[in-house]
């Protein structure tokens, strides 16, 4: 299975970033192998839409979930209608929250975890 995970860098051992819309880039990781490519979130410095951008990046990696520090509203509304799962509140490195996924560690979001434009500090 493959999991996008928000990530301030570029490998396994970056930084969970803790915003999905807003984070540098997406680590795409299989499940089974972690074998992983590095995506850039070409909607870091959207003035609008991010999340919903950034969703459209993870669906069409082929991620079936994603891990997470937040997911505001427009993010959490289209991931849910790709059918990718959501899994916030994640911290650590990527290879960790990858790690926590596959032991069934986390919980699955029901809903946003923050407000709209939580990422652009507003």
């Amino acid at each position: 299975m493959k999991v996008a995970v928000s990530a301030e860098g570029s490998g396994l051992d970056s930084a969970v970033d803790a915003r999905f819309g807003r984070a540098a880039n997406f680590i795409v990781v299989d499940t089974e192998t972690m074998e992983f490519d590095c995506i850039v979130n070409g909607a870091v410095n959207a003035a609008g839409g991010a999340g919903i951008s950034a969703a459209k990046t993870v669906a069409d990696s082929g991620a079936k979930a994603v891990l997470t520090g937040n997911c505001g509203p427009n993010a959490e509304r289209a991931l849910t209608a790709a059918g990718i799962k959501i899994y916030a509140n994640v911290s650590g490195t990527v290879r960790d929250a990858v790690e926590a996924f596959k032991n069934g560690k986390l919980s699955e979001t029901d809903g946003p975890t923050v407000d709209s434009h939580f990422g652009t500090g507003a």
